[in-house]
């Protein structure tokens, strides 16, 4: 752990995987979601817009080769010598025929200067026979699959229509890791009807596993959502935390987590015109300038309520 920083962070992560810089690009491979098909419900997660963080080269239309290309260019300008990471971002990226995933993971390793995948998925969308394939597939490149968890409260995960329990998703977590597979989880932070201590009850929970990394952010209420009807119409309330506020709740976060997991954001943006709160008005390294210089100010380190802190 990088102990001027305070905690455990992505770039030192790769570093131990790369010894040159490597960058995300973002695909679309046209996947769906077994809560929006109708395998596990229709509609989605209440809160989920995709348009939110799919940037605009990641267009299903396109190949999985040509959005990499396109990457590339945009990313080539300011870093000629990156390496880059198909990164198989959008909806649920292990819903398909076997077959076809082999395709497409297969088709992102074979276009120049991508050095692995990170496969965005669902805990309760892992079979076994594909686990087997990314064992063999991770020892020859670099793969990571990441999970959308986003709570450890099963009570949450039912109201925001996640369609999974926190026990599919500790099984998925052990399986990948059992195949020797990289694993890394998302969260959401200020789900509706979650407490400090519950949030704070996730980062024990997740500190528990043998995860990787992960992945926190904000909780943002977009247009066109479910949970924005349900804000409008009175049936639920989410937490509309300033910047300051939400920073807090980072720190305390920190303090509960191991510090054998890399933390990759703590923060994301969405499109001004869908964005409905919180509105910081704040770039995202604008808002982790201000979390390093609370975490100086305020010596916080990783893991320090787990007695894992290195200080």
């Amino acid at each position: 752990m990088n102990k001027e920083k305070g905690y455990y962070d992505f770039a030192e992560f790769l570093a131990k995987h790369f010894p040159y810089k490597v960058q995300k690009i973002s695909i679309n491979a046209g996947f769906s979601c077994p809560n929006r098909d109708g395998n596990k419900g229709f509609g989605g997660c209440t809160y989920c817009n995709n348009q939110t963080f799919n940037p605009d080269y990641c267009k299903p239309l396109m190949s999985v080769s040509e959005q990499l290309e396109q990457g590339k260019r945009f990313f080539a300008r300011k870093y000629p010598q990156m390496k880059y990471l198909a990164y198989f971002q959008a909806y649920t990226n292990t819903y398909g025929d076997l077959e076809r995933l082999k395709l497409l993971y297969e088709e992102a390793l074979g276009v120049k200067d991508v050095a692995g995948i990170v496969i965005g998925t669902r805990p309760d969308c892992m079979p076994e026979e594909l686990l087997e394939y990314l064992e063999q597939l991770s020892k020859r490149t670099f793969v990571l699959v990441e999970y959308g968890v986003e709570t450890s409260k099963n009570d949450t995960l039912k109201l925001i229509n996640r369609g999974h329990t926190w026990e599919d998703a500790t099984d998925a977590i052990l399986r990948t890791k059992s195949h020797g597979v990289l694993c890394g989880i998302h969260l959401i932070i200020g789900l509706p009807g979650e407490t400090l201590n519950d949030i704070l009850s996730t980062a024990d929970a997740v500190s528990q596993l043998p995860i990787d990394t992960v992945k926190l952010h904000q909780l943002q209420l977009i247009k066109g959502t479910k949970m924005a009807q349900q804000v409008e119409q009175g049936i639920i309330s989410v937490m509309n935390w300033s910047a300051e506020e939400y920073i807090d709740v980072c720190l305390s976060f920190l303090r509960h987590l191991s510090p054998e997991i890399a933390v990759e954001r703590f923060v994301s943006q969405s499109p001004e015109n869908l964005l409905i709160s919180p509105k910081w008005g704040l770039k995202n390294y604008e808002f982790t300038n201000l979390l390093m210089k609370r975490i100086r100010a305020t010596h916080t380190c990783q893991g320090s309520e787990t007695s894992g802190c290195v200080n």
